[in-house]
C-alpha cells in the first residue's frame, strides 16, 4: 500500500504483572516520543490504575488499555467489568476479541461484536482479534476463517464508520501465539493483504487504509523489524516480549 500510517506497538501483558510489578516495570522504561508511532500496554485490571497513575506522574508517551470489558453497562455479571466502570478511571482503549478469550472463555463472533459495538458506542478505541488455528491453516481455511471473524463487524453500521479511527486489527494466528513459532513475513505479509482486501470491500479503500492491521504472533525484537517492513503490516500486538522493559524498549527503538 502507498499511504504510510503510523504505527502502533501495543504489549499484551495477559495475566501478568500486579500494580507493585507495573509500577516497578514503568518506573524504570525510558521511551521517547516518536511523530509516526503509539506505544499502548493492555494490563490486567487490577494494574490499570497504577499503570495510568505512573504513565502520568513520570510522563511516560505510553497509553494504558484494558484487555477485556462486557458489553452490558451494568447488570447482573457477576466478575465481569463494564465500559463506564473503565472509563471512570480514565481508560480509553480495549482488546477485545483475543484467541485466548475465544478459546477459554466461550466467545464468538456474536460476543465479539456485541463488545466491540457496545465499546465503539461508548466511545472506545477497539483493537480487533482474528486469527486461525494451526489445523485450520494446514487445511487452506485461513481466509475462510478471516472472512467469518469479520463479517458480521463488516454488516454492522456502527462498526463500519469506526474503522480507521476507532476500531483497528490485530492478526493473531493462533498456532503462533506463545509458541516460538512466526509466520514468515512472506506469510504474515499474504494474510494482512488478504485482510485489507476484505476491509477494501466493506468500507472502501480511504477508511481501509487508515485502519491498522497489527500482526501478533510471538512478535520479538529479532523479527519485528522484518515485519515493520511489510507494506500492510502497521505494527504489533506483542505478549512476551512486552512483559520485560528491556525488551519492550529494544522494539519501540526499532520503530
Amino acid at each position: 500500500m502507498t499511504q504510510k500510517k503510523s504505527i502502533l506497538l501495543a504489549g499484551n501483558w495477559k495475566m501478568n504483572h500486579g500494580q507493585k510489578a507495573t509500577d516497578t516495570f514503568l518506573s524504570s522504561i525510558q521511551i521517547d516520543s516518536k511523530e509516526s508511532a503509539t506505544l499502548r500496554l493492555y494490563v490486567p485490571f487490577l494494574s490499570l490504575e497504577t499503570g495510568i497513575r505512573v504513565a502520568r506522574e513520570k510522563k511516560i508517551p505510553i497509553e494504558i488499555g484494558a484487555q477485556n470489558l462486557h458489553h452490558e453497562r451494568s447488570g447482573a455479571y457477576t466478575g465481569e467489568v463494564s465500559g463506564p466502570m473503565l472509563a471512570e478511571i480514565g481508560i480509553r482503549q480495549v482488546l477485545v476479541g483475543h484467541s485466548e478469550r475465544r478459546q477459554y472463555f466461550g466467545e464468538t463472533n456474536e460476543t465479539v461484536l456485541l463488545k466491540t459495538r457496545n465499546a465503539l458506542d461508548q466511545g472506545f478505541e477497539v483493537l480487533l482479534c482474528i486469527g486461525e488455528h494451526l489445523s485450520e491453516r494446514e487445511s487452506g481455511q485461513t481466509e475462510t476463517v478471516l472472512k467469518e471473524q469479520l463479517a458480521r463487524i463488516l454488516e454492522d453500521s456502527n462498526c463500519m464508520a469506526a474503522f480507521g479511527s476507532k476500531l483497528h486489527l490485530a492478526y493473531e494466528p493462533v498456532w503462533a501465539i506463545g509458541t516460538g513459532i512466526v509466520a514468515t513475513p512472506e506469510q504474515a505479509q499474504s494474510t494482512h493483504a488478504f485482510i485489507r482486501s476484505l476491509l477494501i470491500k466493506g468500507i472502501g479503500e480511504e477508511k481501509a487504509l487508515r485502519t491498522r492491521v497489527l500482526y501478533g504472533g510471538s512478535v520479538t525484537p529479532a523479527n519485528f523489524k522484518e515485519l515493520l517492513q511489510c507494506p500492510d503490516i502497521d505494527g504489533g500486538l506483542v505478549g512476551g516480549a512486552s512483559l520485560k522493559p528491556e525488551s519492550l524498549q529494544s522494539l519501540w527503538n526499532l520503530i
